[in-house]
């Protein structure tokens, strides 16, 4: 899937895919700053993922897991800061829940920011989510919680 819309591409070519950029950016961010890069590396293997490019410069980046039947999970998104505040983060978003494949399917995702982004596609905040990584740490030697 390729979407042009003036200077910006959005594509699911992963062989456009600045995997650097991504795990460099993914290291430096709250919510996967302690993920290893070859975690990062299956989880592109393993996920259908949006490259957005102005010429050759992948300028964003998002990640979706999908069943293919009721749900995705929108995940990994992230616009590069030099290019933050031109649309490219909606335009990322617009594609990928207009998208054939998961417009008619629900849609999670996990955010601590930007609320204002994601309610505009009709994201809703949610209350539970379940945090292996947060059990494992909050865990005290005998095994209890």
């Amino acid at each position: 899937m390729e979407n042009i819309d003036g200077d910006l591409v959005i594509s699911t070519d992963k062989s456009k895919l600045d995997v650097d950029k991504v795990c460099d950016f993914l290291s430096r961010s709250y919510w996967a700053n302690k993920r290893p890069r070859e975690r990062i590396l299956k989880s592109i293997e393993n996920s259908i993922c949006y490259g957005a490019y102005i010429g050759d410069r992948q300028v964003g980046f998002a990640r979706v897991v999908t069943d293919g039947a009721t749900m995705y999970w929108l995940c990994d998104v992230f616009v590069d800061e030099e290019y933050r505040g031109h649309g490219i983060g909606k335009k990322l978003v617009e594609t990928i829940t207009n998208a054939d494949e998961f417009k008619d399917l629900n849609g999670l995702l996990g955010t601590k920011d930007a609320h204002g982004l994601y309610e505009q596609y009709h994201f809703t905040r949610m209350e539970m989510m379940r945090r292996m990584a947060d059990y494992i740490r909050n865990m005290d030697k005998d095994g209890s919680v």
